[in-house]
């Protein structure tokens, strides 16, 4: 039954250049068709570094996750999306070693595929991954940012940690480092259940309360990702903002 329904799983995706930006360095792919083993593959990254090299980080990860998980198979989902995400990190830091504009640049990624009604996650860095189900919002992912942190020693509540000004600064990245380890979650989905990933110039505009309204309302999966979308604008929107989001 669940297999024949997650047939008709619905998924759409919209993207926007923060304000006075004239490049987006977030990236993404949302697609609901097989790619290699995996059933189908939705991502973001979100650049990090100087006006090239954010963008060439994010959309590098992003082609290099697929084209990897495209070309090696045998493996399970999660060692084969944990080599991955590996190789896309080596690469980027092989890029920066060779061209001086890139020094320094990395990205974020948040991966998801859906398989069986498990949902498959991987993320690293800030950009989020969250589940609506019977109406409620889930944070599945947990930031690697020096907020969060200071969010789990006590310094500061949860509810502040998006209006302080440390709030971009990460704490994982690809390209950062030799070694980049990524966190792994699995959730069991039903029918009628929503998946959206974001990048952080979506999750630090508003409260998770307006986030789970949105993502929770009655409408078209394309209305809800432009009412996000257009709400991160409105309350200020300095950030390039992406969502994807998945209806099982």
């Amino acid at each position: 039954m669940y297999r024949r329904e997650i047939a008709q799983m619905k998924s759409f995706s919209e993207t926007r250049a923060g304000k006075n930006r004239s490049v987006n360095q977030d990236c993404f792919l949302c697609e609901e068709e097989a790619v290699g083993e995996l059933p189908n593959l939705f991502i973001v990254a979100d650049g990090l570094g100087g006006h090239n090299g954010g963008d060439f980080a994010s959309k590098f990860c992003v082609e290099n996750v697929k084209d990897y998980i495209l070309n090696n198979r045998g493996g399970s989902i999660i060692s084969t999306i944990r080599s991955a995400i590996k190789a896309a990190n080596e690469g980027i830091r092989e890029k920066t070693k060779t061209n001086e504009e890139l020094k320094g640049c990395g990205t974020t990624v948040v991966l998801a595929t859906i398989k069986d009604g498990i949902l498959y996650i991987a993320n690293v860095g800030d950009s989020r991954l969250y589940v609506v189900q019977k109406g409620r919002l889930t944070q599945i992912t947990e930031d690697h940012s020096v907020v969060e942190e200071m969010v789990k020693s006590g310094i500061i509540k949860k509810e502040e940690a998006r209006f302080n000004p440390h709030k971009n600064k990460v704490t994982r990245a690809l390209g950062a480092e030799p070694d980049v380890e990524a966190d792994f979650f699995e959730v069991q989905l039903e029918k009628g259940d929503r998946v959206f990933l974001c990048s952080d110039g979506v999750s630090n505009m508003m409260d998770e309360r307006n986030i789970e309204e949105i993502a929770a309302a009655d409408k078209e999966l394309s209305e809800i990702c432009s009412i996000l979308i257009e709400t991160a604008v409105r309350n200020g929107g300095k950030d390039d903002a992406t969502v994807v989001m998945i209806e099982v």
